[in-house]
């Protein structure tokens, strides 16, 4: 079932007039025919639209490997509805082989959504930096090109597809960093953690010949992040603020209490 997650964040220094700025967030597609149910695309969508958002951020993995399913899913993303922009930032499995990322951009950008390579937009004027970066684990990754650039007041969105990469950006001002890749751990315990987290745990003690009757033991699921305290939701990192958004496509075997998200975050000042 998905999930409409809302949350208010305040920003030191956001401009009156910004204060009550709507943006929706949706990550982690995954569109591959098989990951992402079509209706759900489509309820996500209607979701968003509904919110009458200023901003729609898409925070990566758009497909999974292959590039050629980024074609149908533009023909369900250009019915997104933002006034004043549609901004995204790739995932690691935008960039699976080597002409992935390309194909991906490419398709993107013909339908009007502007993804962000290591560079700073101002879509809701000159007062509020969106800053989206290079996967985690590209080698382009490199936050001091663009954020050194920005003025030390001057309030920003950081759009990064990997939560852990907010322990790097720890170094800058990072009002509100959001981010997917998780999927939210898929499988969450209740009042414990997610699944994942657990992995190698599980691995010493359940006996090897179980191992492919245990879901994710056989991938390296635990290795997907370090910092699976930040599999979903909104965490302080320091003096920074991360939101983590749980996704809307799933590998096998599916999703328990962890269900697939649009978030709608309204940006207010800080007094």
């Amino acid at each position: 079932m998905l999930s409409l997650e809302t949350l208010t964040v305040e920003i030191n220094g956001l401009p009156a007039a910004l204060s009550g700025t709507k943006l929706v967030q949706m990550s982690d597609f995954h569109y591959d025919g098989d990951r992402l149910p079509t209706k759900l695309l489509a309820r996500a969508i209607g979701l968003a639209n509904e919110a009458e958002p200023d901003l729609v951020l898409l925070t990566g993995d758009f497909v999974t490997d292959e590039p050629d399913p980024i074609h149908e899913l533009v023909k369900h993303l250009k019915h997104l509805q933002s006034r004043a922009g549609i901004y995204a930032v790739l995932g690691n499995h935008d960039m699976y082989y080597p002409e992935t990322k390309p194909e991906v951009m490419a398709a993107l950008n013909k339908i009007g959504i502007k993804v962000l390579w290591n560079e700073v937009a101002y879509p809701l004027g000159s007062e509020l930096a969106l800053v989206g970066m290079p996967d985690f684990w590209s080698r382009e990754f490199n936050p001091a090109l663009v954020m050194d650039k920005l003025a030390t007041e001057l309030p920003r969105i950081i759009l990064s597809h990997q939560p852990d990469s907010a322990q790097v950006m720890r170094k800058w001002r990072v009002d509100l960093q959001l981010s997917g890749h998780t999927h939210g751990g898929q499988i969450w315990l209740p009042k414990i953690c997610p699944l994942p987290a657990w992995l190698d745990t599980l691995r010493r003690i359940i006996p090897k010949p179980l191992h492919p009757f245990v879901p994710y033991l056989k991938r390296r699921c635990h290795r997907v992040v370090k910092h699976w305290e930040w599999a979903q939701g909104f965490h302080q990192v320091g003096e920074n603020y991360l939101y983590v958004n749980r996704g809307l496509g799933s590998y096998w075997p599916g999703r328990l209490f962890c269900p697939p998200e649009v978030t709608v975050i309204t940006l207010v000042q800080r007094h």
